[in-house]
């Protein structure tokens, strides 16, 4: 019977811990894009300017 229940928890638990890297790695990897985007608009900005400045 324990032994029953701690199998369930630990699956549970594999369940919980495999969510959770999934929904960590979908938010870094979108914090990472959107940081690029910002990167990406101030090297044009700098990029215009100094064709500007020529």
């Amino acid at each position: 019977m324990w032994g029953d229940i701690i199998f369930q928890l630990v699956l549970l638990i594999i369940l919980v811990v495999i969510v959770a890297l999934i929904v960590l790695s979908i938010r870094a990897l979108s914090k990472r894009s959107k940081q690029m985007d910002r990167i990406e608009n101030k090297l044009d900005a700098v990029s215009k300017q100094d064709k500007e400045d020529n």
